[in-house]
This record gives structure tokens, C-alpha cells and sequence, in this order.
């Protein structure tokens, strides 16, 4: 750790949180239009061959109702749709793991106390929400690592209740996090230290499907790590060979399927003070988009898609 480091969070400034207050309202009458000539210049270069399958599993989570408006651009605020803190569990011949360990026990003070009042407000789940530690051993599910999709504190705080879990994460995802610098809000620099195993990797196999770069997590074309820039600098998801087809669990690319079936991004509030870089957020949108007619996308807030699984 260098001798630079804060541990003082990056927080939204007044001035950031106007602009988005101002920026929902404009998307809310006229959302972002999908690009047309970048869906045309999207390749499918296909999925990997193989037989050997992974299991995915959904942890069980309660979900809240929000309006549709708050988490796809335009879609209004008469329509609810359903919002759960998800983690995922995959099994694999060599390993299980676990997808965003997504929420700790006690997180209004020791992830949400970080977060400006007003966005607080709006991202604190209900408090009956399960800490991911409990439905682990709910399902006696002992994982050999954690795999979060990017690092935000929805995604990762859960290792808080699980010391000494090694973590497996993007490099560039790292860096970001422990490197020099702000580290987000939410307590993130905190469950990814103190002596915990953080094994890091790049992307660096082929484009797959609709996505520029992918990395073979077992190196049996059975869990792939693909390219969903945007988010944060190095937001993945997890592509799993199942034994009723592919599924990608999409992190945050998407915080509802809608946004990858319209091609809708987040709303500016909150998504320009989450998202790292928008533009490459919307374009990922519309590699989602091409890519949802070959494997089920499961964004990891979707309580509807992910209780699918």
C-alpha cells in the first residue's frame, strides 16, 4: 500500500448532484436513442465449443419495489419493478464460488454510513434484506473464493462477514480500488484488505459472442469473464456453460432487463454519479442487446431475472 493512500471515500460534490437531479428529468421525457451504427458494426463471433457445464445458483433475497423510472431511462414512475441486493453461487467440477457477495450484516453502518443522505436514502435496501454470509450457510455453501463483477459496495461489502475468502479480480478493477486515490463509497477499500488474498487477472482471451475480450476462469471454455465496460474501469460478467444453456450474470452493465431489451440506460440520477463512463456504459448496452438471443442475461439487481434461475 503506498504512502499516498486515503482512506476518504469519493463523494458526489452539490454540484454533481444537480446535474444529475436536472439530467433524470430530461431523460425521463426523452431517454438516449439506441446507436444505430454501432449495432450495425457489433460482430457475433460465437460461443465457445465444449461439453463440460457449471451449475448457477440464486441466493434467496428479498426484494423492494421501485419505479421503473429509477432504474431505466423514461420508463416512468407509475410502473414498479423489483430490486433485490442478488448474489449468485456457481459450482464448478474444481471450485464453487461466489458472484457479488452483495450485503453484510449491520451495512446501514458499516458500508451505507459513507454515502451522501440523499443517495442513502435511495439505495438502502429494506432491513429484513439477507446478509450474504446467512443464505451461505443457509445453503451449506462453503465457496472456495468470491468473484464480484466490479467492485462497488453492493457488490462486495458481503466479504466483510466472510474473512480470509479470497477474492478473484480484474487488474484494472484492482488498481482502482487499492491503488492511490479515492476509493468509493461504501466500505470497499475495507472488505477487499486486511490480509485478504486478492488473485487478480486480465482479460486476455478472445472476443466471444458479442463481447471484445473475454478470460477462461477454468480453462475448459466452461466460465468465461467477459467485457462489459462502463461501469467501473474494469466491470466484468460472469458467462456460464449450464446444462439448459449459457447464462451471463451481468453485475451493473444493466440494473434491469428492459435497459438491455430497449437499450435504455440508467437514469442521471443516479447513473452519472455511478457510472464510471456513460458512453462506454450505453455501448455495452447494445452489445447486451445482440447478445441476449444467445445466452439468458441476468442483470444482478433483476429480481425478476435472477429468481429465474
Amino acid at each position: 500500500m503506498t504512502s499516498d493512500l486515503t482512506d476518504t471515500p469519493a463523494t458526489p460534490t452539490p454540484r454533481e448532484l444537480a446535474g444529475a437531479l436536472a439530467g433524470f428529468g430530461r431523460g425521463l421525457l426523452r431517454p438516449r436513442r439506441p446507436d444505430q451504427r454501432l449495432l450495425a458494426s457489433i460482430t457475433d463471433v460465437g460461443l465457445p465449443e465444449g461439453d463440460r457445464t457449471v451449475t448457477v445458483r440464486t441466493m434467496p433475497q428479498v426484494a423492494r419495489s421501485l419505479p421503473a423510472g429509477g432504474l431505466i431511462e423514461g420508463a416512468g414512475l407509475r410502473r414498479r419493478v423489483r430490486n433485490a441486493m442478488t448474489c449468485f453461487v456457481i459450482t464448478h467440477p474444481e471450485a464453487t464460488f461466489v458472484v457479488d457477495p452483495s450485503y453484510c450484516r449491520d451495512a446501514p453502518d458499516r458500508a451505507l454510513g459513507e454515502l451522501p443522505g440523499m443517495l442513502r436514502r435511495l439505495v438502502t435496501p429494506p432491513s429484513d434484506t439477507v446478509p450474504t454470509v446467512d443464505s451461505l450457510r443457509t445453503a451449506q455453501v462453503q465457496p472456495d473464493f468470491a468473484l464480484p463483477t466490479h467492485a462497488h459496495w453492493d457488490h462486495v461489502c458481503g466479504l466483510l462477514d466472510l474473512p480470509g475468502l479470497p477474492v478473484r479480480m480484474r487488474g484494472i478493477e484492482r488498481d482502482w480500488i487499492l491503488g492511490p486515490g479515492r476509493p468509493p463509497v461504501g466500505g470497499v477499500r475495507a472488505a477487499l484488505t486486511d490480509g485478504r488474498p486478492v488473485e487478480t487477472y486480465d482479460l486476455d482471451g478472445p472476443p466471444v459472442a458479442t463481447f471484445t475480450a473475454s478470460h477462461d476462469l477454468f480453462g475448459d471454455g466452461s466460465v468465461l469473464l467477459v467485457e462489459l465496460a462502463g461501469h467501473t474501469p474494469g466491470s466484468v460478467g460472469v458467462l456460464a456453460r449450464t446444462a439448459s444453456g449459457w447464462v451471463l450474470i451481468a453485475g451493473d452493465a444493466a440494473w434491469h432487463y428492459d435497459q438491455i431489451d430497449l437499450i435504455r440506460q440508467k437514469p442521471a440520477f443516479p447513473g452519472d454519479l455511478v457510472d464510471e463512463d456513460r458512453d462506454a456504459a450505453f455501448a455495452t448496452l447494445h452489445r447486451l442487446h445482440l447478445a441476449r438471443h444467445l445466452m439468458r442475461v441476468v442483470p444482478t439487481h433483476d429480481h425478476d431475472a435472477s429468481s429465474r434461475l
